[in-house]
């Protein structure tokens, strides 16, 4: 995900240089990010389908192979003359300027294929489009239910980013069709940064960064210094948040959240977070995966956990996706939930 988001946004970063004419001031940047139109659609699939579960692979790199053909090709007009990248923005844009004279010929384009990238880039985007609604649609499948009707927190979550895909996808036709060259781009820009701003929106909802309490530029040595608690209180926060994880089993929750804990044991999501960190020596994220491995192992010894998927486990520990239980488990134990069952 931070890839793509990387790679949209140096997308846009070469629109608004074209859209504000800097272009002309920075003529070495002409088109940098035109080879990156062929790393989105292989990499909302890597994304979707690590999701589901599916191991990325040597072999993945494959799908970046029209990137760097692309790319290849690109260094040609890369090492063009600035004259030629001052006619080519000229013409992208559509300028009413008078193009400068060129003394010999422009060897940046030798195969005259340049002016059919924008539909290379609609068919790649359709051609995964194709896989990843078969992808997704097998998964439902499997789980016995509808795409559209899923209870399946991740099949949700992976349904709607793909209807974002579509959206930028019929934005990106539309567009084509109806302008010449890229004047009309700013209309895919302006989806993407909505998109971005969804994302964004939804790490800082679910970040515990923003549930504890600090001034803008203190330092992390800083972070508990002016801390009102003594020790018999640490004690006390500690034999309940051990109480809750213990007893109570707060972990099993997949929306268990360190403000959670906070309101389960009547404390400030502050001073949970301190002693956590000062007692445990762990952040609470780091606890909590402690806890779920530890229950998974458990459940994995039994009887009924040796006929349970490992989707199933991993839900049944509060994990909402089955590549992020596999990670916290190896990570933990160094063996994947698999190879820990058959020991």
């Amino acid at each position: 995900m931070g890839i793509l988001i990387l790679a949209l946004s140096l997308i846009m970063l070469e629109g608004w240089l074209n859209y504000t004419s800097y272009i002309f001031k920075v003529l070495w940047l002409t088109n940098f990010s035109e080879p990156l139109n062929f790393v989105i659609a292989p990499l909302i699939f890597l994304f979707m389908t690590s999701q589901l579960g599916d191991k990325i692979g040597k072999k993945d790199w494959l799908h970046f192979v029209p990137f760097v053909l692309w790319f290849g090709y690109c260094l040609l007009f890369f090492f063009q003359e600035d004259v030629v990248k001052y006619n080519d923005n000229i013409n992208v844009m559509q300028l009413n300027i008078s193009e400068a004279v060129i003394t010999g010929s422009s060897k940046g384009d030798p195969l005259d294929i340049r002016n059919y990238v924008n539909l290379a880039t609609i068919i790649h985007i359709l051609i995964y489009i194709t896989i990843i609604a078969y992808r997704l649609l097998r998964s439902t499948k499997e789980r016995g239910e509808s795409i559209f009707k899923t209870t399946d927190k991740t099949l949700k979550s992976l349904r709607n980013s793909f209807y974002h895909f579509l959206v930028i996808t019929v934005i990106l036709i539309f567009v084509k069709m109806t302008f010449e060259s890229d004047v009309g781009d700013y209309l895919i820009f302006l989806y993407i940064s909505f998109m971005i701003f969804l994302t964004a929106f939804q790490i800082m909802n679910t970040s515990s960064y923003y549930m504890e309490v600090s001034s803008f530029l203190e330092g992390p040595v800083l972070k508990y210094k002016k801390s009102s608690l003594i020790e018999s209180q640490k004690d006390l926060i500690l034999k309940r948040i051990i109480s809750q994880m213990k007893q109570e089993k707060f972990y099993v929750s997949s929306s268990a959240s360190l403000s959670g804990l906070a309101k389960a044991i009547n404390e400030s999501s502050h001073h949970v977070s301190q002693v956590i960190n000062e007692r445990l020596n762990q952040s609470f994220f780091e606890m909590l995966a402690a806890y779920r491995i530890e229950e998974a192992k458990t459940i994995l010894k039994t009887d009924l956990g040796k006929k349970l998927t490992i989707e199933e486990v991993s839900e049944r520990v509060g994990y909402n996706s089955k590549s992020a239980f596999n990670s916290a488990f190896k990570k933990i134990t160094s063996l994947t939930p698999s190879q820990f069952r058959d020991l």
